[in-house]
């Protein structure tokens, strides 16, 4: 007589993911309330950081609150802005991207020499530095999905790359001569508003949306939650680990074009740190290096406190070495909040959910059976 059929590991699995789907199927805004409880917390602790720290510099500084240092500020914090877009868009996945400041510099000579060298229109030279950075971003992707290179390791070695190839094609000396028309891209108004704050604007919308409302948002948070229950509910996890670091390419390209034309030319040593300040403003908006969570708004938020710290510096004649270690304390904050927040808040919020999970047939615990012992 044939033994009754003992429970696989497969079958169990098959249970938990149906239990699972019911419970996303039936109550899936109470998980999403969970899930951005966190985010929403560190984002107004963030905010209230900035508001309060920019009464204080008021207070200490007459010369802080005026159009015209907040129009500096706002133009300084773009590019760093732009770039921690994409950064949380990485982190998010549980990766990073080391590369971002290099990959800027080398889009910012490059697309000078375009205009330089090649004589062309500066709209097109810009699009080829942003194509730059989608290509080194492209390279990350593929040997982060396809090699399984760590994101660490990938973007370390691109970092190195782009650095080398960016001193390579101007023989470590800046790119002069651009034209004066792309001044305006880091240098312009539109009325009263500094073009970089208009990009940047343009970034925010488009992100948002991306981050909020697309495929690509949610799969990212569902990578970064856990890639291999990701990769068993179906998503193309290594497509959309590719394209997310091509657009953070795409967005560490947009910058370094803009701060090539802030200073009327390509400079070979720009970016140097630019990585650190991504990440810093991506992990102080909420992001978790562990994956899972991040949104644009608190990467834009982490940058402008970033910005704000250092313009204060300034105003209250702080040496300027002090300014990298007060920004790197407020980092060791930001990630022992974000290792308490996960303790505390989300781990909390995860025991009634899963309390919640109903009872089926599905994930009823299969009988064992055990072997007949020997006759007496």
């Amino acid at each position: 007589m044939n033994d009754p059929p003992t429970p696989t590991k497969t079958s169990v699995t098959n249970a938990v993911t149906e239990d699972v789907r019911i419970l996303l199927t039936s109550r899936p805004w109470l998980l999403m309330w969970r899930r951005r409880l966190g985010e929403v917390v560190s984002q107004a602790t963030a905010l209230t950081a900035l508001v309060v720290i920019g009464v204080v510099l008021t207070i200490l500084s007459p010369h802080f609150l005026t159009y015209v240092n907040l129009s500096e500020v706002v133009v300084d914090a773009a590019v760093t802005a732009i770039v921690a877009v994409g950064e949380t868009l990485v982190i998010v996945t549980a990766g990073i991207d080391l590369s971002v400041g290099a990959v800027a510099a080398l889009a910012g000579v490059v697309g000078a020499q375009l205009m330089v060298d090649l004589k062309l229109p500066w709209p097109v030279a810009t699009l080829g530095g942003v194509l730059l950075g989608a290509l080194a971003g492209f390279v990350n992707g593929g040997l982060v999905s396809w090699i399984k290179l760590p994101p660490f390791i990938a973007t370390l070695g691109m970092m190195g790359v782009a650095r080398g190839v960016t001193f390579l094609a101007t023989g470590a000396v800046a790119v002069y001569g651009v034209p004066t028309g792309f001044t305006v891209l880091g240098q312009g108004y539109a009325g009263s508003i500094p073009v970089p704050a208009i990009c940047l604007i343009v970034v925010i919308v488009i992100f948002g949306v991306i981050f909020m409302w697309t495929k690509l948002g949610r799969h990212a948070r569902a990578i970064g939650s856990n890639q291999e229950a990701a990769r068993l509910t179906g998503i193309r996890v290594g497509s959309y680990l590719v394209l997310v670091y091509v657009l953070s390419g795409v967005l560490a390209g947009f910058a370094g074009m803009i701060a090539a034309s802030r200073v009327e030319s390509g400079q070979p040593n720009f970016g140097v740190g630019l990585e650190l300040d991504a990440i810093a403003a991506a992990v102080i908006g909420g992001a978790s290096l562990f994956g899972g969570q991040g949104t644009v708004a608190g990467a834009i938020v982490g940058a402008f406190l970033i910005e704000e710290i250092r313009n204060g510096s300034v105003l209250l004649n702080i040496n300027s070495y002090a300014q990298d270690v007060i920004i790197g304390v407020v980092v060791w904050l930001a990630v022992a909040w974000d290792i308490w927040r996960r303790r505390h808040i989300t781990e909390r919020a995860r025991a009634p959910a899963t309390a919640d999970i109903p009872r089926t047939s599905s994930a009823a615990t299969p009988p064992v059976h055990e072997e007949p012992g020997p006759r007496t």
